[in-house]
């Protein structure tokens, strides 16, 4: 019996050994296949919630030092150390990288060597890379300067909603393809919010995504979708395309429009927000065969932590205070 024990032990540690060779190598020929040409032509996002979480705590522990550990920086040098296999997160290599920069040498130092880092900060700061920084919260001029996460959950404060990761996921409405975002489950009419600043490209009817809005982000770099909006009163008041929006702003309402050729219709079963974000590398991108739409569930937990404050007014709802993020101060009114 202990030597069937034995051989049964040996024969999981292979297959663990195995299998983490199989994934670090087909992670490999990805960002190989993904960086070909200079120019990103595909990317993935399965960064863990708790590296988030703590690549953020350190960003906001060292900005005012002389050695500033960055988010997306930090994030992008873990994704290179494990070769694409989030899988051997510690964070301890936080930890690790954080002293090196102390020590006096720089990322552009530490990376150096580092097979494929230049491929990860790409997609990485495509992603992720306004997520902090400076901005201004406040009301009636009086305004408050902090460093922080500015990204916003787009769900309001205050109300509950469900989901979980259905990216990939089959669709087959008007004709077979992937779920290119994340569906969050809630009740119809709650406050939805822009994620992050930008102006609004998309505004109007699909038969697909319902009422919708698409709000690109002021660099350029990502897509925001938001869709399956109610019927009635799909937007906030107000809202045109073309607009500028603030991160965390009140933009629409939750339902279950779309997957119907009539307007204004409620063709989905549950009433839900399909939210997907899609990085842009070159324009020639955005609306092609080779657009790159990336599962942003953990980004959605992530989120969760930075939810707006609304408050209703009439027909609609607003937030409770104003945000401004500092580093696009120039495109608001």
């Amino acid at each position: 019996m202990k030597h069937k024990r034995w051989i049964e032990r040996a024969a999981i540690a292979v297959l663990s050994i195995l299998l983490a060779f199989f994934s670090v190598s087909a992670g490999q020929k990805a960002v190989t296949a993904g960086a070909q040409g200079g120019t990103v032509k595909w990317a993935d996002f399965n960064v863990p919630l708790a590296a988030m979480q703590y690549a953020l705590k350190l960003d906001i522990q060292t900005h005012t030092t002389t050695a500033p550990l960055h988010f997306a920086d930090a994030l992008a040098f873990l994704a290179a150390k494990y070769g694409g296999n989030w899988n051997r997160y510690r964070p301890a290599d936080l930890d690790a990288l954080r002293q090196q920069l102390q020590s006096g040498q720089t990322m552009q130092d530490i990376t150096a060597s580092m097979k494929n880092y230049s491929y990860f900060n790409q997609v990485y700061d495509a992603a992720l890379g306004n997520a902090v920084g400076d901005y201004a919260t406040g009301a009636g001029g009086n305004y408050t300067e902090q460093y922080g996460l500015k990204l916003f959950s787009p769900i309001a404060a205050g109300y509950g909603y469900g989901h979980y990761d259905d990216f990939g996921n089959s669709r087959s409405f008007g004709f077979s393809r992937r779920h290119l975002g994340n569906d969050l489950m809630g009740t119809v009419g709650t406050p939805i919010c822009a994620v992050e600043g930008g102006y609004v490209e998309e505004l109007g009817w699909n038969k697909y995504g319902g009422w919708r809005i698409g709000i690109r982000s002021f660099d350029k770099k990502r897509y925001y979708y938001y869709a399956h909006l109610r019927k009635g009163h799909p937007y906030r008041t107000g809202l045109v395309k073309g607009e500028a929006v603030q991160s965390g702003e009140v933009i629409g309402y939750l339902g279950m429009t779309g997957y119907s050729n009539k307007e204004d219709v409620n063709g989905m079963n549950k009433p839900h927000l399909h939210f997907g974000m899609e990085l842009v590398f070159d324009e020639s991108q955005k609306e092609s065969n080779n657009e790159i739409w990336i599962d942003v569930y953990n980004i959605v937990n992530f989120l969760a932590q930075n939810r707006t404050r609304v408050v209703k007014s009439g027909n609609d709802f607003n937030r409770t205070s104003d945000f401004l993020d500092l580093r696009y101060l120039m495109y608001y009114d």
